[in-house]
């Protein structure tokens, strides 16, 4: 099983894009506070920020939907705080798209299509042949798990937060919560993986025939 810390720390781990999405939310803390607690130039200074890092991520290579994405969040965020006049609510999306992304994964584990198992699938080509190998899918249904860990805690944390006005804590919340605990996330996850295969497995890109599940 050589390729299992590689599939997930390549295909699933790559901290450039978690960096990138905790600049903007910086972006429009440090120009709340530099104008005086203003919205409009702490949501202004966060889409110049999600624009520049569009521009280098498309330079770089990125997939231009995946981009267009990333900056349509930022541009929604900021319009509910311009909307709202209230600069935590930058941060309510956040809090949202965490806790839908805990119900779907959690949804996908107890319907036997982990997500986990889905990214890998399509990201390495084998698609869905994972799911004909018994052994695969339990380890990519235990090891989904920590991915519905890590946006249970977003929740919490950036929900109290919210619920309390700490903008400048939930600007710094969103760096700590992003690719430390993203990393973190998929080392646990590659560590279940590990534990859960047979020791004789070919590994996450070799997945063995069998009667589908």
């Amino acid at each position: 099983m050589t390729d299992t810390r590689e599939s997930l720390g390549q295909l699933l781990g790559g901290r450039g894009g978690a960096v990138d999405a905790s600049l903007p939310p910086l972006a429009f803390a440090l120009g709340w506070l530099l104008a005086g607690q203003s919205v409009e130039w702490g949501a202004l200074a966060a889409v110049a920020c999600g624009l520049v890092i569009a521009v280098i991520r498309v330079v770089r290579g990125d997939k231009p939907r995946a981009v267009v994405v990333s900056v349509a969040l930022i541009v929604l965020a900021a319009y509910v705080a311009l909307r709202t006049g209230r600069a935590e609510d930058f941060f309510l999306l956040q809090v949202f798209v965490n806790a839908a992304s805990a119900l779907v994964w959690t949804a996908s584990i107890v319907v036997r299509w982990p997500l986990l198992g889905v990214v890998v699938g399509l990201l390495t080509g084998q698609k869905f042949r994972w799911r004909r190998d018994p052994d695969l899918m339990r380890a990519y249904r235990v090891a989904s798990w920590p991915w519905v860990g890590q946006y249970v805690v977003r929740v919490l944390v950036f929900g109290a937060l919210w619920a309390t006005g700490q903008v400048v804590a939930l600007a710094v919340t969103r760096v700590v919560l992003t690719w430390p605990l993203q990393v973190l996330c998929i080392a646990v996850s590659w560590y279940l993986l590990r534990r859960s295969l047979p020791a004789d497995h070919p590994g996450l890109r070799h997945p063995r025939e069998s009667a589908p599940s």
